[in-house]
């Protein structure tokens, strides 16, 4: 079985696209320091734990293992932390990941592919995001994003290290078969605060400002399902391993949903009501962001199967009703 190196793979999406390439003929590795990752997440390949920025320990995992491939997952990705803190995601995603491609082109694993995000287009009212749109991101997180693309470019350069960029959109959903789900630590995402707030996990639910430009006032978001994405990933490794050139690829629907419309699906799917409250905007956040993912369709031949609203959620809510990690 081929290797691939998954940093991140103790994460939601990684520990999915460990899944998945499992179950594609891979030997999935998961490099992650679980600080925000768990080691009962890890099912479907061996386990390395390490921080990015440890040269010494990467070197090792690359001797040892003589992946194929990387799949690029681990980041810090929480918005308000970002723009708090800003120091952090340069630092941890930034320089982390300097560490990591340098330590790649050492070992001559020239096949990369990078988890990126439409954070780094920043604000652009009313438009649907393609690859060519430009980048100007609000915050911290996309700024680090961004930064690391470019570092691809360069290190293809000079060293020809291959790249597919994936710039994805609101993540949603869980394993139909209940093996991996989303849980993190804290809680940040829209769909798992909210099945919180409908189990009695918490109070309820803040939405972060109804004064938007938007039909209800609540922010629009593009949802992809978590499946949907990491297939995406592995027609992206098989891309790389065909010998085509390093390309960038947006990950979304192409259809907007507002927080009132995921609340009120919720209710739906669920049959129950989600307590929430009116809060005010957060730093950083967009007005509307929805993907143009032709380019994937077209070219890589991506098309979500699992990535409607009422799908996404019930995948979630079932997750959420028997799932769970434990370090």
């Amino acid at each position: 079985m081929k290797s691939v190196l998954v940093t991140g793979g103790a994460g939601y999406i990684g520990s999915h696209a460990c899944k998945a390439l499992k179950s594609a003929g891979y030997l999935p590795v998961t490099y992650d320091n679980l600080v925000t990752g768990w080691r009962d997440a890890v099912r479907f390949g061996p386990f390395e734990q390490g921080e990015l920025e440890d040269r010494a320990r990467l070197d090792a995992v690359f001797a040892a293992h003589q992946p194929v491939a990387v799949l690029h997952f681990a980041a810090l990705s929480q918005v308000g932390e970002a723009m708090a803190e800003p120091g952090r995601y340069w630092r941890n995603n930034v320089a982390g990941s300097l560490t990591l491609i340098e330590a790649a082109v050492a070992a001559g694993c020239l096949d990369f592919v990078f988890s990126s995000t439409c954070a780094t287009y920043g604000e652009h009212d009313n438009v649907v995001l393609d690859e060519d749109t430009s980048q100007l991101p609000l915050n911290a997180y996309g700024a680090s994003k961004r930064a690391i693309e470019d570092m691809l470019r360069d290190f293809e350069a000079a060293h020809g290290l291959r790249h597919v960029i994936f710039r994805y959109f609101n993540v949603a959903g869980a394993d139909p078969e209940g093996e991996v789900g989303e849980h993190h630590r804290p809680e940040t995402h829209l769909v798992p605060l909210m099945l919180d707030a409908i189990d009695g996990k918490r109070d309820a639910l803040t939405v972060f400002g109804t004064d938007y430009d938007t039909p209800d006032g609540t922010c629009i978001r593009d949802y992809v399902h978590v499946c949907d994405l990491v297939d995406a990933h592995l027609l992206g490794l098989r891309w790389l391993e065909e010998g085509k050139g390093s390309r960038v690829f947006n990950l979304g629907t192409g259809t907007g949903f507002s927080v009132m419309e995921v609340i009120a699906q919720s209710r739906a799917v669920t049959n129950r009501e989600v307590p929430y409250q009116i809060g005010p905007r957060r730093g950083g956040d967009c007005t509307k962001l929805v993907s143009g993912s032709g380019r994937a369709e077209a070219e890589l031949g991506w098309r979500p199967k699992r990535s409607d609203l009422a799908t996404m959620i019930a995948d979630a809510w079932r997750w959420h009703q028997t799932g769970h990690y434990e370090q």
